[in-house]
């Protein structure tokens, strides 16, 4: 049953606060003069304003002048009464939050506009006191550093060479953003990710919003079976036992088509729903891809890429903080990239709205040449907690089994096996020298004046 904060508690609420002007300020992030009864309401109304106008709290002779309502002086106030203030305080506020949430939630419904309806409801469920009071930097930096350690912790793409870029791999609660060029290989640089995870120990989701279930599936056939995608169905006994081994000594894994269009109170949906009827706890989850999602807290047209990758960012990084998982989604690079072998913020398509939410954004470089030579490349464009930016991993593609590994430092160094920029452009320009011998000769561009005036001459007579 709902606790009943009477017209008389109210009162009490705001002669308390009128007496200490700190514990005003200190419920300042919840103050709703419209939450009081309406017999209160201009008090509490006149209260705030005054506070932030004159930068002071008004006295009760004002306040008794201004809006006819007597605020008593309470005597013999101690902290613990004001313990209990901030905590009644802070239920009132968050009931009537709520109620008033409940009833435009109506309206909402009536409209046939769903989803801002559980954004209500859950700020209004949320509503709280300020109590964390932050990190005490000096207190004990060795605990502290461990708990991000062991809480936060790195984990390992599978690529050592993209990890030690990024101080140890990706971190839960982040958001890693791979961009590439239509057909650059995007999906296949999640699913690389996704199953190197799962033999990893790891529970994860590919989110498809384009491809089909089957399709992915298969692809992902290729790489554990390590048989080529030409060959999957020629041998499907072998394809299926080595399937079957790695699954059992693996983590879990959902792959789940959805709509273009979807947005993120889906995923989240599906989420929660999968954890119920599965028990399954999610470690990681890919969405394939970010360009294809529609936000949820804000109506914005789809042909407003920059506002729209907006808040889909913000709401999918929301996302892998409130369950805590790794999230990494893709994103398509504009027609400036086409052309170029090293990328830049200018060149993810919709613009900076996404990087500049985004943990991480990679750029993955490559050509049909380079495909069929079994090379890959990722720049590093933006890394929020490492130093890595502008760095490059060049990576081994098998083009049969569309598997992507790492080749190792060395091979990166030696650039044996590794195709940097510098030496793509060197295969890209085209050198030529001439030796004086394979010189085209002079052409003498001189004329004889006299030979031309007797062939004038000739013209003449003969006309």
């Amino acid at each position: 049953m709902a606790k009943e904060y009477t017209p008389e508690l109210q009162k009490l609420f705001l002669e308390m606060m009128l007496q200490d002007a700190q514990s005003f300020v200190r419920v300042q992030n919840i103050y709703n003069s419209e939450n009081f009864d309406r017999s209160l309401q201009e008090t509490a109304r006149f209260l705030a304003e005054h506070a932030d106008k004159h930068k002071t709290l008004p006295t009760a002779d004002q306040v008794r002048a201004v809006t006819g309502v007597e605020l008593k002086i309470v005597k013999d106030l101690t902290e613990d009464h004001y313990s209990w203030f901030m905590e009644e305080f802070e239920g009132f506020t968050r009931q009537k939050e709520l109620e008033r949430a409940i009833l435009k939630s109506a309206d909402l419904l009536e409209k046939g506009e769903y989803d801002p309806v559980e954004k209500l409801i859950k700020d209004a469920v949320q509503i709280s006191l300020t109590k964390d009071m932050g990190t005490d930097y000096f207190e004990d930096p060795r605990a502290r550093l461990m708990e991000i350690k062991s809480n936060n912790g790195q984990v390992s793409t599978g690529w050592p060479t993209l990890d030690k870029r990024l101080f140890g791999g990706m971190n839960r609660g982040e958001l890693n953003i791979f961009a590439g060029g239509s057909g650059s290989g995007k999906s296949l640089f999640m699913q690389n990710i996704g199953i190197n995870w799962i033999q990893n120990g790891l529970n994860g989701v590919f989110l498809t919003l384009e491809l089909s279930e089957g399709l992915c599936a298969m692809r992902m056939d290729s790489m554990v079976a390590n048989v080529s995608t030409k060959e999957v169905f020629k041998d499907l006994d072998t394809v299926e036992m080595k399937v079957k081994m790695v699954g059992k000594k693996s983590g879990k894994l959902r792959i789940k088509y959805m709509p273009a269009q979807s947005n993120v109170n889906q995923i989240r949906s599906y989420l929660k729903e999968l954890q119920v009827q599965t028990g399954m706890k999610v470690d990681f989850i890919m969405v394939d891809y970010l360009d294809l999602v529609m936000p949820v807290s804000a109506k914005v047209s789809p042909n407003d890429l920059f506002v729209k990758d907006k808040y889909v960012s913000e709401e999918l990084r929301n996302l892998a903080k409130e369950f805590n998982i790794l999230m990494i989604t893709a994103s398509q690079l504009n027609r400036a990239a086409v052309e170029e072998i090293e990328f830049d913020h200018s060149h993810i398509a919709g613009g900076l709205s996404k990087i500049n939410t985004a943990d991480n954004v990679f750029g993955i470089f490559t050509s049909r040449a380079m495909r069929e030579r079994g090379r890959y490349q990722i720049q590093l464009m933006k890394t929020r907690s490492s130093s890595g930016v502008g760095q490059k991993v060049d990576l081994d593609y098998d083009v049969e089994t569309l598997r992507i590994t790492d080749p190792g430092e060395e091979a990166q160094e030696s650039g044996l096996k590794g195709v940097g920029a510098s030496s793509i452009m060197n295969q890209i320009k085209s050198t030529s020298s001439v030796t004086e011998k394979e010189q085209t000769p002079k052409i003498d561009a001189t004329v004889d004046t006299n030979k031309l005036k007797s062939m004038l001459a000739g013209l003449k007579r003969s006309e």
